[in-house]
């Protein structure tokens, strides 16, 4: 579903990314971990071109991100992306913030755009909430309307960048349920997260990154089970993590 082969990034004479390469199948569930600065929003934004990269190449079910000749609108209609900070219109409310880009870039009719938000606020346990506005939402309920908004674009795959870095630890576990949910339905993830939790309940894969360099890519059962295998400044992250 996702193929990125020696993917090399620089902003100036800094480079954040050197030659990442990996794949994630359909159905996969891969999360992205490591210290803060390794390059892991960087990765994840270059995947649906959100963030340009000079060297290599990055491929979303058969089309080439980057290439003159692939209809970028398309490519992030294909790929959801849940941000950090929600990223909502506050001037819409939250049946508008679902139905707005369904309407403009699939060509629903507004009635079909709403019969599918109303469908997927349900989902996530938001219904009596539709004719808010985010401001009236609590961090939690404001990211699970956000995925919502992902899914009604029918996306083979979904990113994550950090979802849940910025919410109170009270409001992490409605949204880790939400996207639990997801993976045991089979959806497509590539989720760049601190909860290791959730890497050891959902994940496939796991893949470290420090520096910008890709660093270990295994199984979870891998990375979690045997960290005297891993990398030292894996072990040294895991050391820390898992000692709490």
């Amino acid at each position: 579903m996702i193929d990125i082969e020696q993917v090399s990034k620089w902003y100036g004479a800094f480079q954040v990314l050197t030659d990442c390469t990996t794949t994630v199948r359909k159905g996969e569930v891969v999360v992205v971990c490591g210290p803060s600065g390794s390059g892991k929003s960087t990765l994840i934004k270059c995947v649906n071109a959100l963030e340009p990269f000079q060297k290599g190449r990055i491929r979303v079910d058969g089309m080439t991100v980057g290439d003159a000749k692939v209809n970028m609108n398309r490519l992030r209609s294909r790929v959801g992306m849940v941000f950090q900070h929600f990223e909502l219109f506050p001037h819409l409310s939250i049946e508008q913030n679902l139905s707005i880009a369904q309407c403009k870039v699939l060509g629903r009719s507004p009635a079909e755009a709403r019969e599918k938000s109303l469908a997927l606020l349900a989902r996530v346990g938001l219904s009596a909430h539709s004719h808010k506005y985010p401001i009236q939402l609590s961090g939690g309920q404001q990211q699970r309307v956000a995925i919502a908004r992902a899914l009604a674009m029918d996306p083979i795959a979904m990113l994550f960048d950090e979802p849940t870095s910025a919410l109170d630890p009270e409001m992490v576990n409605e949204v880790l349920d939400v996207m639990v949910e997801l993976a045991r339905e089979g959806m497509t993830m590539m989720c760049v997260t601190h909860e290791m939790g959730f890497a050891r309940k959902v994940a496939d894969r796991v893949i470290f990154m420090d520096r910008g360099q890709i660093v270990e890519d295994c199984a979870k059962e891998e990375f979690f089970g045997k960290p005297d295998q891993r990398s030292d400044r894996a072990q040294q992250f895991l050391s820390k993590i898992l000692a709490h």
